[in-house]
């Protein structure tokens, strides 16, 4: 049995190969169906999954009265403008809560050659996490200390080819060319942080004293003596960690109904299945049109096969008169689609991987999606499921192969 199988799928090859113009075309339209279709589903995953990991452990993020998705974006991804600040009593107020365990300030507002700009204290460093717990580490140098050091992201420092001690202005806005600039009062590069894949790696970072200096007039700010005890006006956001998430909704209404000034509180987890959700839409819009792709490949396979049998009655034939029985050429022609669809799908997904490889550091950089390498079980299922639909619809060029008779064959019709 297993030896008649191996005879069929030989015979199958060299028939191939002796097609093998035609064959590359075939294989070549399966191979980018197949491809895309699994692009279109890693890229969809490792974007969840890279979103989910931007943030962990904080339970609360609480901004000016906005929506939920805009607090997020800005807050989170540095995509975006705020509506407005938080002043600093709020924040005390929020500090003063017993459910409370620890709270991260941030101000946002400027950039430096197109990367954002945030202000916050040493609280940020030590209670920030990304996924799954993990903290924030240096890679080099230290926390800021004083209110003109800052501490740059890893992309930061790879893009620019900054170093510890490295001097650097801040620009008004967050273009990256600006004509505002705060070049009196440059910062000095004193730690760069390990890459996490997050809006980490693209921000600098620069204490709140260090955020209103480069915002005040000349004699209007004077250098704290402890970074630790500077207190501005208002900030941007608060993340919030809290001793226990019971605690989460009675705090999170509390907020919502601060009656003080209009704040919104949002639970990161919450707001990131929202923008999901919104996205979820193009995701299966694509996924559907990969699968169109996949559906017209193999369909390509079949007018292949259908076109190419008128040609291959005599090569049907000289089969039956060598000994071949109706069910061998049946095989064969099932044979030949399978190998097409099987080497077609794993070129296409093995070119995936491939390109995987090239675009990764790009990937993370530009967008912060961590790409996964190597197979997947959605990978292994497009290939089952390519071999599949191909072998079912080569049934119909197999059958009326298995029907052509030997006469018919052989006979020359005028």
């Amino acid at each position: 049995m297993l030896h008649s199988i191996r005879n069929t799928f030989s015979l199958g090859f060299k028939s191939l190969w002796n097609r093998r113009g035609t064959a590359a075309l075939t294989l070549a339209s399966i191979a980018v169906s197949a491809a895309l279709l699994s692009v279109v589903d890693r890229v969809r995953t490792d974007a969840q999954v890279s979103f989910a990991n931007t943030i962990s452990g904080t339970d609360l993020i609480i901004g000016a009265r906005s929506g939920d998705l805009n607090l997020l974006l800005y807050s989170v991804f540095r995509i975006g403008n705020p509506t407005n600040n938080i002043s600093w009593n709020s924040f005390e107020t929020i500090a003063e809560r017993r459910e409370v365990d620890w709270l991260i300030p941030i101000s946002l507002g400027d950039a430096h050659k197109g990367f954002r700009v945030l202000g916050t204290n040493l609280d940020y460093f030590e209670h920030y996490q990304y996924a799954d717990g993990r903290t924030l580490d240096l890679s080099d140098g230290s926390t800021f200390t004083r209110a003109t050091d800052a501490v740059i992201g890893a992309e930061v420092a790879e893009r620019l080819g900054y170093e510890i001690g490295q001097p650097i202005v801040i620009s008004h806005g967050l273009t990256a060319t600006s004509f505002v600039t705060h070049d009196d009062n440059p910062f000095t590069v004193v730690g760069v942080l390990a890459r996490t894949g997050t809006p980490v790696d693209r921000t600098v970072h620069i204490s709140l004293a260090g955020m209103d200096l480069i915002h005040a007039g000349p004699g209007e700010f004077s250098l704290p003596s402890s970074l630790d005890s500077y207190e501005p006006d208002a900030i941007t956001a608060v993340f919030v960690g809290l001793k226990s998430r019971v605690a989460v909704f009675s705090v999170q209404r509390f907020l919502n109904e601060y009656e003080r000034e209009p704040l919104s509180a949002v639970i990161p987890g919450v707001a990131l299945q929202q923008l999901w959700g919104l996205i979820g839409v193009a995701e299966y819009a694509l996924l559907g049109v990969s699968a169109m792709v996949v559906l017209a490949g193999v369909l390509g396979l079949l007018a292949t096969l259908l076109v190419s049998l008128n040609e291959r009655r005599r090569e049907m034939s000289v089969l039956r008169s060598v000994g071949a029985r109706p069910g061998h050429v049946f095989s064969l022609l099932l044979s030949e689609a399978a190998l097409l669809a099987f080497l077609g799908a794993l070129a296409g997904l093995l070119a995936v991987q491939l390109a995987v490889i090239l675009v990764r550091p790009y990937a993370l950089a530009e967008f912060g999606i961590q790409l996964s390498v190597g197979l997947r079980v959605f990978d292994f299922a497009v290939l089952a499921g390519i071999l599949l639909i191909a072998v079912l619809v080569s049934i119909i060029p197999a059958w009326r192969a298995y029907r052509n008779s030997l006469a018919d064959g052989l006979t020359v019709k005028i």
